[in-house]
């Protein structure tokens, strides 16, 4: 993803402001269960890429950009978009094309003439993978493996690919200007990474779930069968915590998953959407901290995949593509 502020302003050049977005990347990648490749935030834009899970990216990037700007408004006394317009999103298939897409967002700041080496640059991944940083936001064996399957090999070859970008004897090549080609080292300690999450994989193919586009009435129809919930008891003004429970794993499962946006959600509840905003905060919060909670998500929505799956093709198409 890459984006401006509007007219150029410099807004990053606050390190404060700058430290401020990238915890907010940090927060979503943990809500979100983001993959971080590459990342730079320069003075009036920033670079990222990610690789998503289950939530869909617009979700995390609402997240990233409205509420840095709401921040950022209220601070500063003013009014207006602070960004030059909706971040624009790249979907990558090529494993070379990411493997040079991380070299240009680390060299960013060398490029922009900020710094002539990229490790003495703050706001940026680069440093996390030189200098071996804990509390990193890239996550280094995923991104390591775009250049090898060991550990110290593949990143001997990022950093040598690094020092190609910044040399003056690199010959345009490749979609990126990059000259270096990875490959395979041994002896050292293979890479691994968790095979297990929904992702993308190197060929494009998505591991995850196939989750068609449904009407807000008909997903709380169809979650409410598959869960045996009463959906008038959704629907009432019962407070009590089971309730509560279902209620947002109905509406986490829809807004984080099921692309369902929480307007027509409160719609068929009979709720105020801001209350639904909420619901789906703590079923959030709740995945995050309650592995019971996380399992019963992940149990609902393999349930409301197999239960579309067995109807029939015309049902099917009736679903996906609703009329009213």
């Amino acid at each position: 993803m890459y984006n401006r502020f509007s007219s150029g302003e410099a807004n990053f050049a606050d390190p404060n402001d700058a430290i401020e977005f990238v915890e907010a990347i940090r927060e979503v990648k943990k809500r979100d269960g983001w993959t971080v490749f590459a990342w730079s935030v320069l003075s009036n834009h920033y670079h990222l890429v990610v690789r998503t899970a289950t939530v869909p990216l617009w979700r995390g990037m609402h997240t990233i950009q409205n509420g840095f700007s709401r921040r950022f408004n209220r601070r500063n006394g003013r009014t207006g978009s602070l960004w030059q317009s909706r971040y624009k999103a790249k979907y990558i298939e090529d494993q070379q094309y990411l493997s040079e897409l991380i070299v240009y967002v680390h060299l960013n700041p060398v490029k922009a003439g900020l710094v002539e080496d990229p490790a003495a640059y703050v706001f940026a991944g680069h440093r996390e993978i030189k200098n071996q940083i804990r509390a990193s936001l890239v996550d280094a064996d995923e991104m390591l493996l775009c250049f090898g399957t060991s550990r110290k090999a593949a990143r001997r070859m990022y950093l040598s690919a690094i020092r190609a970008g910044i040399g003056p004897q690199m010959e345009p090549r490749g979609r990126l200007g990059l000259s270096w080609h990875p490959f395979e080292f041994g002896g050292d300690s293979p890479l691994s990474v968790d095979g297990d999450s929904p992702h993308v994989d190197f060929l494009g193919r998505s591991t995850d779930l196939e989750r068609p586009t449904l009407e807000a009435r008909r997903f709380v129809e169809l979650v409410c069968k598959v869960a045996e919930l009463d959906m008038a008891r959704l629907a009432s003004r019962a407070r009590d915590h089971e309730t509560a429970t279902m209620r947002r794993l109905v509406v986490t499962l829809g807004v984080e998953r099921w692309r369902q946006r929480g307007t027509p959600l409160a719609r068929v509840l009979d709720k105020n959407p801001n209350v639904v905003s909420w619901w789906v905060g703590e079923g959030i919060r709740r995945r995050l901290e309650d592995e019971g909670f996380a399992k019963e998500l992940d149990r609902l929505d393999i349930q409301l995949v197999a239960e579309l799956a067995q109807k029939p093709n015309e049902e099917r198409k009736t679903i996906e593509n609703p009329t009213s």
